[in-house]
């Protein structure tokens, strides 16, 4: 999911979306295509833009990027991170469908995410981690038995709790259920929405990193560069 308008960054997606902003001299949404690649064995990538989509069509072009096949859903108006996958659902054929926000980074174990996931018969999966400071995110709860027990609001002063690292495996008929051509949250209405139906969540032990801040992106940049041999591509 890469339409977002990045309104917090100001000036620096006036002329970009924010997937193309770069860290560690390459653009964020190349980062995680080829995570996608060189980790997980993905060979094909549905590219839900909106905002200058076509900078992000350019910049990746039509057929196959670092040995993945590139697909693009855009959205010709804002439909929020529920309906951009709503979008895109035309695209995918499969039952379960891995979805990944495009403005955060964070090693996860897909092969992990989809055995607990099918252990659970789940409708949906995330993916969690323990941040140091929530003051910006909103928290996640969860039972002994991993399923999710609530959403917290963000948080007013700085504590390590779980909060989701924007890694989903969700059943593609979840998908279907959501309104089509309407704006919608994927965090505020969707994953709140399965509580109790079927929504889990699993632990990873690393850290994420985003790019919704400029304080945010600096630390994006510092925790790549150790990224760099393992996922280079020319």
């Amino acid at each position: 999911m890469c339409g977002g308008l990045g309104t917090r960054l100001g000036e620096m997606t006036v002329d970009r979306p924010k997937a193309l902003l770069e860290i560690r001299g390459r653009p964020f949404l190349e980062w995680l295509i080829l995570s996608l690649a060189r980790r997980n064995g993905v060979g094909h990538a549905i590219l839900a833009t909106g905002y200058l989509g076509e900078m992000i069509e350019h910049r990746f072009g039509n057929g196959s990027w670092c040995g993945v096949r590139i697909s693009y859903s855009h959205e010709a108006q804002q439909l929020g991170t529920g309906g951009a996958l709503r979008n895109a659902a035309p695209f995918v054929s499969s039952q379960h469908v891995f979805v990944l926000n495009g403005d955060t980074y964070c090693r996860y174990d897909s092969r992990r995410l989809l055995d607990i996931h099918l252990r659970n018969r789940a409708s949906a999966t995330l993916w969690l981690t323990r941040v140091r400071d929530t003051t910006r995110f909103g928290t996640v709860a969860l039972d002994d038995d991993g399923r999710v027990r609530e959403f917290r609001e963000k948080a007013g002063a700085p504590r390590r709790q779980l909060v989701s690292a924007g890694v989903y495996l969700m059943q593609r008929e979840v998908i279907l259920q959501i309104e089509p051509g309407r704006a919608v949250s994927l965090e505020r209405e969707v994953l709140p929405a399965l509580v109790g139906r079927g929504l889990f969540g699993v632990v990873g032990e690393t850290d994420f990193v985003d790019i919704g801040t400029t304080e945010s992106m600096m630390r994006a940049d510092l925790e790549l560069a150790g990224e760099l041999d393992q996922l280079g591509c020319d």
